[in-house]
């Protein structure tokens, strides 16, 4: 019994589980770059819907421009019956209406989680805030209603030498949502299934382990049967060296490609031992 365990294996034998271990290692890659697009995929699509989120906080900066340059238009009239009259004027509800609109869009793609729906909470009563000022403002005449439209404009409060954000007029605060909102997508865009410094561990791994059933192959068939290695193993070992690089460097590479390229490195796989495997037939115990 002692002397059985002791003697070497064949090398068929050793072929055999060679094989199956370069198998087992392009069955491996293949979950991988299952899992590694699937949650990338996922982690760009919210960045996707993040970043219409940033692209409405920007159309609603804009109209809050033109809000104030309202009001700026109002505060210039010098007829206090006229300003009463026309109150803070259609340019600037239609402004008003159109940063709501944006600001409930944003909403929807928010990226920020908790954090960004509070900011965007406060901005939207910021709005409403901005909004009452104006039309009472009308009422006590021109340098009011002016007042109202530089505070719009407001610059953040400073504590120490670093400024506050959203201490701001309704413009700034804009700005701020939308840094907020940009740096969730930024963090979407670099997440662990999108970071290479994950990506290229996690996949070369694999690779290597394989390059060394490969190079022990290559010992073997040397050694044992004085033949050199198939290149159809060679063709096996680039393909699955080309999806995992490629994996870490597009991050992800597109399955509809990295798929057929490992099941070509298996069958190339299967092809490359089977000639020395079909040398030998041992009897089923």
């Amino acid at each position: 019994m002692t002397g059985r365990r002791l003697r070497a294996s064949h090398p068929v034998v050793v072929l055999r589980r060679l094989r199956a271990g370069v198998l087992a290692v392009l069955a491996v890659t293949t979950l991988l770059c299952l899992m590694a697009a699937d949650r990338a995929e996922e982690q760009i699509d919210a960045s996707r819907r993040t970043q219409e989120a940033v692209d409405d906080i920007r159309q609603a900066h804009e109209q809050a421009i033109r809000a104030r340059a309202a009001l700026e238009a109002v505060s210039r009239i010098e007829d206090p019956v006229s300003i009463s009259l026309t109150g803070a004027g259609a340019d600037f509800a239609n402004a008003a209406a159109r940063i709501s609109s944006h600001l409930t869009s944003a909403t929807e793609g928010n990226g920020a989680g908790k954090r960004g729906l509070s900011h965007i909470q406060f901005v939207q009563g910021q709005l409403a805030t901005s909004v009452q000022m104006a039309n009472a403002a009308v009422l006590e005449g021109a340098p009011a209603v002016g007042k109202v439209g530089e505070s719009l404009h407001a610059e953040r409060e400073h504590q120490g030498r670093q400024s506050v954000r959203f201490t701001g007029g309704l413009e700034q605060s804009l700005l701020d949502l939308q840094q907020v909102e940009s740096d969730a997508r930024q963090v979407q865009l670099d997440s662990d299934w999108r970071d290479r410094r994950l990506l290229w561990p996690l996949f070369t791994a694999p690779l290597a382990v394989m390059l060394l059933l490969v190079c022990a192959t290559v010992r073997i068939l040397a050694r044992r049967f004085r033949r050199y290695p198939s290149p159809a193993l060679v063709l096996a070992l680039m393909a699955t060296a080309s999806v995992n690089v490629l994996m870490c460097v597009l991050r992800p590479l597109d399955v509809a490609i990295a798929l057929p390229v490992l099941a070509a490195a298996g069958a190339l796989t299967y092809l490359a031992y089977r000639p020395r495997l079909a040398e030998y037939r041992f009897p089923r115990s």
